[in-house]
C-alpha cells in the first residue's frame, strides 16, 4: 500500500483503523429500533438522516481536508433539483435520480473547486458564498424552470425497486434515506481510512510539507471537494424524493450555516461526530419549538453555547473525554 509521499506503507494500522467497533454497531442499531420506537415520527427521523448525509459531506472537507465552506447548501440544492426536474418530466425512478443528481452536484463541485482552493480560508469562504449565491439567484430568476419563490412542483417519484410507493407514513422514505446513508457513509469510511485519507489529514495539519514528502496536495483537494459535493447533492435528492417538492430553500445561506453549526456541534473530524450533531440538533430543535413556538430558537442558542464551554470539540469530543476517564478508572 502506498503512502501519501508515495513509498510503501504498511497496511497493518490502516487496516485495524478501518475495523469496525462495537460502539459503531451499537450506532447503526438505533435507526433500527428508532424504526419500531417512534412509528408516529418517520418523517422527522427521515429528515434527519438526510441531514446527517449532508453533514458528512462537509465535514469530508472541512474536518479531514480543511477546506473551509460557508456555500456548502450550493450542491445540496443542485442535487435537489436535478433530482426534482428528472422526475417531473418522466425520469422518476429514486436510485437514477440519485446517481445523476450526484453526477450533477460532482461536476459543480469540480469546476468550482479550482476557483475555492486558490486562496486561503477567508478567501474560500468569500468563494463558497459566492457560488451559493449565484446559483440562488439563478434559481429565482429561472421560474419557468424552478418554479422560483413557489418551489418545484409537480414532481412525481416512482416506486423504489418498482415494488414500495413512498407511502404517506414515510416507511419507505425512512428506509430508503438510511440505506443510502448507511451506504455513502460505508464508502466515506473507506475513504477517510485509506492513503488518500492519511494524505487529507497531512494535508490539513501542515499543507507546506505535504508536497516535500511528494504528495500532489491541489490533486487530493480536488478529489475530496468533488466527492464532498457528490455526497451533498444526493442528500438533496434524498429530501426531494422523499418530500416530492423542492423549495428554493435548499441554496440558502441558512442552510450552509446551519450545516456547519451542526457539525462543529458534533465534532468536525470524525463521521461519527457529524452525525450525532445532527441528531442532537434536530431533536431539540423539534422538542424546544413544540415546547416554546414563540422562543424556542432562544433556548436552542443557549444550549448551544453550553455545549461550546463545556464540549470545545463537539459531542464526539465529549464522548472521548469521557472514554479516557472510564479507561483510566478501571484496575
Amino acid at each position: 500500500m502506498d503512502s501519501p509521499s508515495g513509498d510503501r506503507l504498511d497496511a497493518g494500522p490502516l487496516r485495524a483503523a478501518s475495523r469496525w467497533r462495537k460502539p459503531e454497531l451499537a450506532f447503526w442499531l438505533l435507526p433500527v429500533a428508532a424504526y419500531f420506537v417512534f412509528p408516529d415520527d418517520l418523517a422527522l427521523l427521515s429528515q434527519i438522516a438526510i441531514t446527517a448525509l449532508f453533514v458528512v459531506s462537509l465535514d469530508l472537507i472541512l474536518g479531514y481536508a480543511g477546506i473551509v465552506s460557508l456555500g456548502h447548501a450550493a450542491f445540496f440544492g443542485v442535487g435537489a433539483y436535478a433530482a426534482g426536474l428528472l422526475a417531473k418530466y418522466g425520469w422518476g425512478d429514486p436510485l437514477l435520480g440519485l446517481v445523476l443528481a450526484g453526477l450533477a452536484a460532482a461536476v459543480v463541485g469540480f469546476i468550482t473547486s479550482f476557483l475555492v482552493l486558490r486562496g486561503a480560508d477567508l478567501t474560500r469562504l468569500m468563494v463558497t458564498l459566492g457560488v451559493a449565491f449565484m446559483l440562488y439567484e439563478l434559481a429565482n430568476k429561472l421560474t419557468s424552470i424552478t418554479g422560483g419563490l413557489d418551489g418545484l412542483q409537480g414532481i412525481e417519484v416512482k416506486p423504489l425497486f418498482g415494488r414500495f410507493a413512498f407511502d404517506m407514513l414515510g416507511k419507505t422514505a425512512y428506509i430508503y434515506s438510511v440505506g443510502v446513508l448507511f451506504l455513502l457513509f460505508w464508502i466515506a469510511r473507506h475513504i477517510v481510512h485509506s492513503p488518500f485519507g492519511l494524505s487529507l489529514r497531512g494535508i490539513h495539519q501542515n499543507v507546506y510539507r505535504m508536497p516535500a514528502l511528494g504528495t500532489p496536495v491541489n490533486a487530493r483537494l480536488v478529489a475530496i471537494y468533488t466527492v464532498g459535493a457528490a455526497y451533498a447533492g444526493i442528500a438533496g435528492a434524498l429530501l426531494t424524493q422523499t418530500t416530492q417538492f423542492v423549495s428554493i430553500d435548499v441554496l440558502s445561506f441558512s442552510r450552509s450555516a446551519g450545516l456547519l453549526l451542526i457539525l462543529v456541534l458534533g465534532g468536525a473530524g470524525c463521521l461519527y461526530g457529524g452525525m450525532l450533531g445532527a441528531i442532537a440538533f434536530m431533536t431539540a430543535q423539534n422538542f424546544l419549538s413544540d415546547l416554546n413556538p414563540q422562543y424556542w430558537q432562544f433556548w436552542l442558542g443557549l444550549l448551544l453555547i453550553f455545549v461550546v464551554l463545556f464540549a470545545r470539540e463537539g459531542i464526539m469530543g465529549a464522548l472521548r473525554a469521557l472514554s479516557a476517564r472510564m479507561r483510566k478508572g478501571r484496575p
